[in-house]
């Protein structure tokens, strides 16, 4: 509402002084003020006499309505005559909807002006100081009155005050007397208040009234030298915590704040977890190290000084004087020989039970893999035809491939309590809408101007961004982007077609949140010029600018140049959201104009094409416009922006993501061959093997693509970025272990191709289904959570991996078979029909096996340096558990951006400059019963209305915007409506036909509503239902600023029942979040405003449910418990490996316990890598987190049943065995393979893929190769299982075969050998059936 329509209705026609004895000053109307430009400022006629009673039964009833104090009955004497009391009654509507919500502060408001107008001893403390001739129609003359002194006790006037300062008014989400004062109430005295109102320059005085404000008499100059003395008017003011009669309520809370409970002062701070000023985290994981080093350290003296000779590494086997330690060399050789001898010697009576079952298992399956590399080896072209024509069948699946870009159904859970009340919220009334932003600031302009109305101080400091040629071409830019025009569908659309009109069809203009709609976006509105009455001021658009800030609502400038503060669409412009950057509420210290763009958005997908096309011109313009006017900077958005630039952002990081890969694949290629000899390098190459592991990497992940294709789960671009790194992780290393193992075994007398290549499979086809498993188990566990992008990326990954295994085994066992076979055909490997003259191949070790098993192996298990590592590795995880705690929750929305991307600056001023927070509406679902008096009292914020409902909560918590995120009180329908059907002007029917009459249409006959249902003032029962329809179509203007169609008419849910009556169903109530700049800062906000919302759902006694919803909170839900589902998703997949582990290495649990610790131990490492490389942790970072588990287990899982089946007798020379077979196929396969693509990675123009992808898959790589092949086996060496004696028997068992088997002369041995070999490798020892026996300890 307007400052001036407000204070119209509190000046009244003023009467004459009576210098004598009579009671009253004026009595009637003489005209207009001859003083003033307007000619609709009537002044009241002098009149020396006694009061006089009403003439009229209108009169009589208006007086009693708005001056009931002083009725008191129908003879009831005042000095206003019926045309004045009737013209307050019209005049005074308006701010009788302003301060209705409290009864006191309205009781005391009106007896200020009853007393001034009416009083029938107004002589008492009134003066008349000047007056002017004036003569009615008839010609008699008469004194008009034009300015006068009025007198109000200091405890009236501060009462007053006090009673109506702190009011609400809910639709401009501020303090009504900001509207009444002329400045922020926080500015605003008494005697500002009142002097303000008396100023004729404010254009709603009709005359002077010069306010005077004292506790002691006043004279002033009478005739013939006498002086008349007034008193001060002293009637007793009601507080606002008391009701000013029996049938009416105090003010409530967020009116008066002596009506409040007492406020609970800010939650103090969570302080963090402290132990003598150290965090906990930190405090524990210094003890758990400095245990571990008092334990270890121990440890190692005793064992080197009272076992092992330090100064050298012992042989089996070396004689003790060879020590030059001599008695204790001597006790570690002898040591180490005792075990020997007593392996050596090892029967079938001293195999455990477990020992027992652990070798039949790893017999069972070395059996199974050996007899299927032998269908493989034997059948090789039927194999590869199926698995080719199964993996075209899944692959085809890929024909009905979706992808989910929508970021609601990525980040959110279907079932997840942000996506249900979204889904709740965009069903019942509209989807959050589009916006489009522009953020204008003038940097490399600090200049800074002075302003004043008039030619004296005081005088204003205006930033550059006032300056009016400045404006003028803002303005012609907004006006350019109103006005841009796309062609869609055949015809030309511009932003009309597209925008949220809310008083739509009755007004067309569309929402736009500009300073320029103070000016109604009107460049000669942003020119006028207004002189004030004295001639000594000059109102201008920085005068009407400061008005607006403070009167957002107004319908009219009563301050400068007399235009509307509210913009053309029906709404006000709230200064928070048209000025950024400024200080302390002085928005002429604002550094920047945001003009926003509202646009309807729609649940259908395909309605929303006609605005994204809109958009697309838009932000071309847009960008042109900046590039062409480099004076002004200026960030913009749109609501496609961050789509389209991460489509861009995918589309410029193919190539780098390509010549990753490529580089992996030519890494592969190369690698898997065996170069001994120069003439040889073309046949000995595996480029097409390689090529044909490649093939099946990447068919595996178009297998699981179609696989769930089929079955109708969506893909995510996550999924196409990371899968095919993870299998091509867990493939190649499984390929360079089957190929590298069988470049070394050396061929058995008489053994054919497909025997070696079977026996091949069967010595690594177990650890390949160990890891396998492990890793598709545990991404299948790692499915059971609710976040999407989790839960699709694990069970993609989990049926890649699966379909990878199967592959591996099946078609690239049998292309490695013809692959041998070519080799030993001396073909080419590029042409395999083209042969050359070359010796045959040999099997052997290569360099990096050399390197590994001869040197690094033997330097590793060093007695020097085995504690280093165990230091150095322990004390860094211990580290990275302290860092874990420091890791930051949330996804920067930057670094989604390209680098170059135009909407990181806007990111940036959204930061810098913006004044307020994303909207917030509290649900109340549907079924809330708003027809009683309670159920309003559960709701509403006006007099009577408990401190606990919905409303008052809500407005409570914005007192303390610092803690609960809630930066303004909530706009109320409810309130509103309330003052809007009481107020005549407002709710009005038709006299003839009954139907509703719009507050804007001056027709006589229109009557106001009659409400017989009601309690307290309050409409119930049928009425209420009856005329909120009325009202949420009633638009706002200078007669009803109540109209509740602008600010309410998608706020309220109505539906008819079977007899078509109207019924309420869901509403919301809308405030603003204060504002959040951080990850934490929104997750924070959407945590404390559930947690109001639970407390008001709590209170309302299960009469209604009420939810918080914010567009920004769907996205940032998963924050909320990401710790625990990160915890949750990581122990699935550990339990899942532990499992697997335990029952693929033979019941061991023991070693089950150190593969689980292992790959712990890597992700502690790499979360504390995290923190140190600013990863936050996110659905992102869960996925990658995920999958360095099942990355890890390649590292580990693969040494550790080296170690586990290997026979030597101490733990040492089992650990530098392990090493050495597996660790150059680990560091060959998977390390080496992945760096060189993860370095390209690092090249990406994506900030997104150089933090989540380049740093935490070199993370990876580093942290799990380190712990692959330095950690885990000095780890194994000190606490590895015992050797399973069962396996040492078995060996033995096998040995004593081929010797039986053996006998006979020369030309028959190679016959009898070749049958031991396959009697002994079929035919192993049946454990069951052997005694049992208690083991010794290794």
């Amino acid at each position: 509402m307007g400052v001036s329509s407000q204070l119209g209705s509190l000046i009244f026609f003023i009467g004459l002084f009576n210098y004598g004895l009579a009671s009253c000053v004026w009595y009637g109307q003489c005209g207009n003020n001859p003083e003033l430009k307007s000619k609709d400022k009537k002044v009241n006629c002098l009149y020396y006499g006694e009061p006089k009673p009403f003439a009229t039964e209108e009169g009589r009833q208006k007086f009693k309505i708005n001056c009931p104090d002083f009725y008191h009955g129908p003879e009831t004497k005042t000095c206003c005559a019926d045309s004045q009391i009737i013209t307050l009654d019209k005049q005074v509507a308006v701010p009788r909807q302003s301060l209705l919500r409290c009864p006191s502060c309205l009781r005391n408001f009106f007896n200020l002006w009853c007393h001034f107008t009416c009083s029938a001893n107004q002589s008492d403390f009134t003066h008349v100081a000047r007056t002017a001739n004036y003569t009615f129609p008839n010609g008699t003359e008469a004194k008009a009155v034009v300015a006068v002194d009025y007198e109000v006790s200091t405890d009236f006037a501060n009462g007053m005050f006090n009673s109506c300062k702190n009011v609400q008014s809910p639709s401009s989400n501020q303090r009504a007397l900001s509207l009444l004062c002329g400045r922020d109430v926080d500015q605003c005295t008494p005697e500002v208040w009142l002097k303000y109102m008396g100023n004729t320059d404010n254009t709603q005085s009709p005359f002077s009234i010069n306010f005077i404000v004292s506790n002691s008499n006043t004279s002033f100059p009478g005739t013939n030298g006498t002086s008349v003395t007034i008193e001060p008017m002293n009637v007793t003011t009601v507080p606002c915590n008391k009701a000013p009669t029996e049938d009416s309520e105090a003010c409530s809370c967020p009116d008066c704040p002596t009506s409040c409970s007492p406020i609970p002062p800010p939650s103090p701070p969570v302080k963090p977890c402290e132990i003598l000023h150290v965090s906990c985290y930190d405090f524990a994981f210094t003890l758990v190290f400095a245990g571990f080093l008092m334990i270890f350290g121990c440890y190692s003296i005793c064992y080197n000084i009272m076992v092992q000779d330090s100064l050298r590494l012992e042989q089996p086997g070396d004689d003790a004087t060879s020590s030059c330690c001599g008695r204790i060399g001597g006790a570690a050789v002898h040591r180490n020989a005792r075990k020997k001898e007593f392996l050596d010697n090892v029967s079938s009576d001293q195999l455990g039970r477990c020992e027992r079952m652990g070798a039949s298992i790893e017999s069972f399956l070395e059996r199974l893999f050996r007899n299927w590399g032998k269908i493989c080896t034997r059948h090789p072209i039927k194999v590869i035809v199926i698995t080719l024509i199964v993996s075209a069948v899944l692959c085809a699946g890929i024909s009905l491939f979706q992808v989910t870009t929508n970021p609601v159904k990525l980040w959110s859970g279907p079932n997840s309590r942000a996506r249900l009340e979204k889904e709740y919220f965009d069903s019942n009334f509209k989807p959050f809408y589009r916006t489009e932003q522009l953020i204008i600031s003038r940097p490399n302009n600090k200049t800074t101007f002075q302003y004043g109305p008039g030619p004296f101080p005081p005088f204003i400091n205006y930033t550059s961004l006032f300056d009016k040629t400045f404006m003028h071409k803002m303005l012609d830019l907004q006006l350019a982007v109103e006005n841009l025009e796309v062609l869609y569908d055949n015809k030309n659309i511009t932003l009309k077609d597209i925008c949220f009109a809310p008083l739509r069809p009755d007004n067309s203009n569309c929402t736009i949140q500009s300073v320029f709609n103070y000016f109604q976006n009107r460049h000669d509105l942003l020119d006028r010029n207004v002189t004030s009455s004295t001639g000594w001021d000059t109102y201008t658009y920085l005068d009407h600018i400061k008005f607006c800030a403070i009167s957002p609502v107004s319908i009219n400038d009563t301050d400068s140049i007399g235009i509307p503060c509210m913009g053309t669409f029906g709404g006000p412009v709230f200064p928070w959201v048209a000025f950024g950057g400024y200080k302390d509420g002085q928005y002429n210290t604002a550094e920047a104009l945001v003009i926003t763009f509202v646009v309807n958005n729609y649940l259908d997908e395909d309605q929303n094409s006609m605005a994204e096309a809109w958009e697309t011109e838009y932000i071309a313009f847009m960008k042109d416009y900046v590039k062409k006017h480099p004076d002004v900077t200026i960030s913009f958005s749109s609501e496609r922006s961050i789509e389209d630039e991460i489509d861009r952002e995918s589309s410029s990081d193919v190539m780098t993501i390509l010549v990753s890969y490529l580089i992996m694949f030519g890494y592969i290629t190369v690698m898997l061959g065996r170069y001994n000899t120069v003439t040889r390098i073309l046949v000995d190459s595996k480029v097409v093997l390689g090529l044909s592991g490649v093939f099946i990497v990447l068919v595996s992940v178009g297998a699981s693509l179609g696989f769930y294709s089929y079955l109708g789960i969506p893909s995510t671009l996550i999924i196409v970025e990371v899968v095919p790194f993870l299998v091509l992780a867990v493939g190649v290393d499984n390929i360079f272990i089957l190929v590298q193992t069988y470049q070394r075994e050396q061929r058995l007398d008489g053994e054919t191709t497909d025997q070696l290549v079977a026996r091949v499979v069967g010595k690594v086809g177990p650890s390949m289904l160990l890891t396998s498993s492990s890793e598709s188990l545990a991404f299948f566990l790692g499915a059971l959570t609710d976040m999407p992008a989790v839960k699709v990326f694990s069970l993609y990954a989990a049926m890649a991996v699966l379909f990878d295994f199967l592959l591996q085994i099946t078609c690239f066992i049998s292309l490695l078979y013809l692959d041998a076979k070519r080799e030993e055909a001396n073909r080419l490997d590029f042409c395999c029909c083209a042969r050359v003259d070359a010796e045959s191949p040999k099997n052997g070790s290569g360099i990096l096996y050399t390197i590994v098993s001869k040197y690094y192996a033997h330097f590793l298990m060093k007695e020097w340096v085995r504690p280093i590592v165990m230091v150095i590795f322990v004390g860094w995880s211990c580290a990275s558990g302290a860092l874990t705690s420091r890791v930051n929750i949330g996804l920067d929305q930057s670094l989604s951006m390209p680098k170059d991307s135009y909407v990181l600056d806007y990111f940036h001023n959204i930061s810098t400059y913006l004044s307020v927070g994303a909207p917030v509406y509290f649900v109340v679902r549907d079924g809330h019963d708003y027809t009683t008096y309670d159920g309003q009292n559960a709701v509403c914020g006006v007099a009577g209305c408990p401190q606990t409902s919905v409303v008052q909560q809500i407005n409570s918590a914005s007192l303390l915007p610092n803690d609960s995120y809630i930066a303004q009180p909530v706009s109320s329908w409810l309130d509103d409506y309330f003052s809007w059907l009481v107020v005549s002007p407002c709710c009005r029917t038709y006299e003839d036909t009954g139907d509703f009459c719009p507050s804007s249409e001056q027709n006589k006959t229109c009557l106001a509503c009659n409400v017989t249902d009601k309690y307290k003032g309050r409409p119930i029962s049928h009425d209420f239902d009856k005329f909120l329809p009325w009202f949420l179509k009633d638009n706002p203007n200078i007669h009803c600023a109540k109209g509740g169609h602008a600010a309410y008419g998608s706020a309220v849910q109505l539906s008819n029942d079977s007899h078509h009556e109207t019924h309420v169903g869901a509403t919301y109530f809308m405030t603003y979040h204060s504002v959040l700049k951080t990850s934490s800062d929104y997750i924070t906000a959407l945590k404390e405003a559930r947690k109001i919302s639970d407390n008001i759902t709590l209170s309302m006694n299960g009469t209604g449910k009420v939810f918080p919803y914010s567009v920004f909170y769907v996205f940032y839900e998963q924050y909320l418990t990401i710790v625990e589902d990160s915890v949750l998703n990581i122990l699935y997949c550990l339990a899942a490996i532990f499992v697997i582990s335990f029952l693929l290495l033979g019941l061991d649990l023991h070693s089950a316990v150190l593969v689980v610790l292992t790959i712990l131990m890597i992700l502690v490492d790499l979360m504390g890598m995290m923190y140190l490389w600013d990863i936050d942790l996110n659905a992102l970072s869960l996925v990658n987190l995920i999958m360095a588990i099942g990355i890890s287990v390649e590292f580990c899982s693969h040494i550790i049943r080296a170690f586990t089946v290997s026979v030597l007798p101490t733990r040492k020379e089992r650990a530098k065995d392990a090493l050495g077979h597996m660790g150059s196929s680990v560091l060959s396969g998977i390390t080496l393979t992945k760096l060189g693509g993860i370095i390209v990675l690092g090249f990406s123009k994506s900030q997104l893929f150089q933090v989540f992808y380049f740093r935490m898959y070199l993370g990876m790589v580093i942290f799990g190769a380190t712990h692959g092949l330095i950690f885990l086996p000095v780890l194994l060496s000190y606490l590895g299982p015992s050797v399973n004696k069962a396996k040492v028997y078995q060996q033995k068992y096998v040995q004593e075969s081929m010797e039986e088997q053996g006998a006979g002369d020369q030309g028959e041995s190679r016959t009898n050998r070749r049958s031991a070999q396959r009697y002994a490798y079929d035919n192993p020892p049946a454990y069951n059936s052997m005694g049992g026996g208690t083991a010794q300890p290794m």
